[in-house]
């Protein structure tokens, strides 16, 4: 099962160009309604004016090579290893689901325009980091749904209590769950099964790309460019309009005490 490519197999009743035109589809179908919505949210538009209020407000000037670096930092650290997040269970489980959904998409991808044909022998590590990629996606989006999603664990919501926010991971998730067992019931031979979860497959990747319009999926495009901007105003000394730090901050009495957080 793991060393098998799901997408050769296929390949006798759906042919590779079918295959190809879906995920050409989907790719536009992200890019399309990622648009439509910095149109709708106006987020570009804030963004650049949120830019330029930032350059007049600096306090000092900030040079190329700092500039370079801080953007390296900025990927290393805020983009590749979400370190927003702080150390604790949220950040672990994001990391699983944001690299388990990138190995899965991209051998995916590597997998139908390249060796979709029964008549190509597909490299063995390509199936292994497939089926790796949807296993972490599932762990790490389980995890996150069921126990650290913040209104079920802070606000006592139920676990199953669904909002529009929510479509994201779960179309995610369910994705990478019927991919897995669609492989396991097509290595098994089990043919009228494997047909039903290879559709449910598809469709929930329709809804994956296809509502990114309504979902929280374009986030991965905005945080970036966020994370950086934050970073270099907190250089130039603009901060965004925020006050300086400040590492002992007033009191107010006695204050309320508060429980630990428990989603982190």
């Amino acid at each position: 099962m793991l060393l098998t490519n799901p997408f050769s197999e296929i390949a006798t009743f759906i042919p590779p160009v079918f295959m190809q035109a879906f995920v050409i589809i989907m790719i536009l179908s992200v890019i399309i309604s990622t648009l439509l919505d910095m149109a709708h949210k106006k987020n570009a538009k804030y963004f650049f004016i949120n830019l330029k209020k930032s350059k007049e407000a600096a306090k000092r000037k900030v040079s190329n090579s700092k500039k370079t670096s801080i953007i390296v930092k900025t990927v290393a650290s805020d983009i590749m290893t979400t370190s927003e997040l702080g150390v604790g269970q949220r950040r672990v489980a994001h990391l699983l689901g944001m690299y388990g959904s990138i190995m899965f998409w991209i051998t995916s991808f590597i997998m139908i325009f390249f060796y979709s044909s029964p008549s190509i022998i597909t490299p063995d590590f390509l199936p292994i980091l497939w089926h790796l990629g949807a296993l972490m996606t599932c762990l790490g989006g389980y995890w996150f749904w069921l126990f650290l999603r913040v209104d079920v664990s802070a606000e006592g919501h139920s676990w199953s209590r669904i909002i529009r926010a929510d479509l994201f991971v779960l179309s995610l998730v369910t994705a990478s769950t019927f991919a897995l067992i669609w492989s396991y019931l097509q290595y098994s031979g089990l043919g009228i099964l494997s047909s039903l979860f290879l559709i449910l497959f598809v469709l929930s990747n329709i809804i994956l790309f296809g509502g990114v319009y309504w979902s929280k999926f374009a986030h991965m495009f905005y945080k970036p460019g966020a994370a950086l901007q934050k970073n270099l105003s907190e250089e130039d000394g603009s901060r965004d309009w925020l006050p300086e730090p400040s590492s002992k901050p007033k009191k107010f009495g006695l204050g309320i005490k508060r429980e630990s957080a428990r989603h982190y």
